[in-house]
């Protein structure tokens, strides 16, 4: 068998479970409904440990990420950290097609961070594709803030360059094979360089730099190491409907259980490294949608394993994918969950690689690719399973099966463990109320009623919003329909 279909049953492999699957449940609700019966209880009981699991991760988290941000950062850094003017921060702000209201947002919190900006150099990446807009929006961008920062770099990425995709990725990879030359005629080492690659929306907590530059220059080995933030979904959550807020509260809850377990996490979305490291991977891989976490993995083969992600309690903000009205916002939303949900694109990469590098301990491998298959898996399945598969032996078991004591307490036994898990839907919408930004003045009083309240849609936006984009990300992998980079929204 050639490397081509070898590489393409890796990449058949998670949608082919996912079918498989509903269909063994679907099948079995006909020809053996007690065996799924007694499935679903072990199900329904995992999910409720799973979700316990979830509660304590988030809450410890949550603390994590409160005493974080109360330290004064600058203050702790020039204290405990004597050269730590050495460090320059290279932030890369990949645009395409964003108004102007949206980069001048991010711009403006740059300036209004609690760190020298002499020691920055910003990167407007824009797109030829767009470069009429792009243009006229970075003109007005470089006038008004050049002047705050060390450098001021604009970037244009040329059309159809041979072995890229159209998308950020290849965006990022041009930019800083030209930010690499320029490093060079300014002599900056490259150990002393701190990246951020941020989306274009990124609104910086005003200590994020001073955090991060505390952590390079005290943790072990900083060169082998991302720095992840927690990723807040709220510059606009105020405005968003209650759908796309749920689901904006959901990953970010996400991201803050997964920085309780640094050993198996991944980077995503805006996230910080060394700029020694970009440069050893040859920069952010241009040929694929999800680069944010596939650079993670370019440097943990690079390093032969010796490469990490150190958790960052501490926030940078974004908007939720908000369009021109309530229908384009769900069809915004969906299209950015089913290209969040194309990392599973990540698992025959890191199959196929991870074989050719024996000298990778194999328990690191198992974690990733564990963590990787099952996180895509329970994320395209798990809701459905439980709120329609679930269900659907009690309604097609036959009368011998109907006078049985366990399919008579299956109902009573289901619905107790449910309420259980419901414990987490009412913590998430307590939690959800204090990483809140104060509401404009315009807000009614019952504004954080209603962010309250709106929990009760979770299992719609589970499924609706989680476990559909997901099918279709890895059914699309499945049959070989690629998926192109898509730019969510950001009003």
């Amino acid at each position: 068998m050639s490397d081509y279909f070898k590489y393409r049953a890796l990449e058949i492999l998670p949608g082919a479970m996912i079918w498989t699957s509903f269909t063994v449940a679907i099948v079995l609700s006909f020809v053996k409904p007690l065996w799924l019966i007694y499935f679903i209880i072990v199900f329904y009981l995992f999910w409720f440990f799973r979700v316990s699991y979830f509660i304590f991760y988030l809450f410890i988290s949550g603390f994590r990420l409160k005493k974080t941000v109360k330290v004064e950062w600058f203050a702790k850094l020039q204290e405990e950290v004597p050269n730590w003017q050495r460090l320059n921060h290279l932030i890369f702000l990949p645009t395409y097609k964003e108004s102007l209201e949206v980069i001048d947002a991010t711009l403006e919190s740059l300036t209004k961070i609690n760190y020298p900006l002499d020691k920055f150099i910003i990167v407007l990446c824009g797109e030829a594709r767009d470069q009429e807009r792009f243009e006229k929006n970075s003109s007005i961008i470089q006038q008004k803030y050049a002047g705050f920062f060390k450098h001021f770099v604009v970037t244009l990425h040329p059309q159809d360059l041979a072995g890229e995709i159209p998308g950020k990725g290849s965006n990022l990879n041009y930019a800083g094979h030209l930010v690499q030359q320029m490093i060079d005629g300014w002599q900056i080492p490259y150990d002393d360089v701190v990246v951020s690659s941020f989306d274009i929306d990124t609104r910086v907590h005003s200590n994020y730099f001073a955090y991060l530059s505390y952590l390079y220059s005290t943790v072990k080995d900083p060169l082998r190491a991302s720095y992840q933030p927690v990723a807040l979904y709220n510059n606009n959550i105020w405005e968003s409907d209650p759908l796309l807020r749920i689901t904006a509260f959901g990953t970010t809850f996400w991201i803050m259980t997964e920085l309780e377990r640094p050993d198996r996490l991944f980077t995503f979305s805006s996230h910080s490294m060394s700029f020694r490291a970009l440069v050893d991977v040859g920069f952010w891989q241009k040929n694929i949608v999800t680069e944010d976490s596939r650079i993670f993995l370019q440097c943990f083969l690079r390093y032969s394993g010796e490469y990490r992600v150190e958790p960052m309690y501490m926030p940078v903000s974004m908007y939720t994918a908000k369009g021109e009205n309530f229908w384009d916002s769900l069809k915004n939303l969906y299209k950015q969950q089913r290209r969040w949900a194309w990392g599973v694109e990540h698992f025959p990469f890191m199959v196929w690689h991870f074989k050719r590098h024996k000298h990778i301990p194999w328990s690191k491998k198992i974690k990733y690719l564990f963590n990787l298959a099952e996180g895509m898996y329970t994320w395209a399945s798990v809701p459905i399973l439980i709120f329609i598969l679930g269900r659907l032996p009690l309604y097609l078991a036959p009368d011998t099966v109907r006078s049985m004591a366990i399919y008579q307490n299956t109902p009573f036994t289901l619905e107790n463990l449910m309420n259980l898990s419901m414990a987490g839907i009412f913590f998430s919408a307590i939690f959800s109320l204090f990483l809140l930004p104060r509401p404009p003045s315009k807000t009614k009083p019952w504004g954080y009623v209603i962010m309250f309240f709106q929990w009760i849609l979770l299992p719609v936006t589970l499924i609706l919003f989680g476990s559909i984009p997901a099918i279709d990300a890895q059914t699309r992998l499945m049959l070989g329909k690629y998926l192109g980079f898509y730019v969510a929204k950001k009003k």
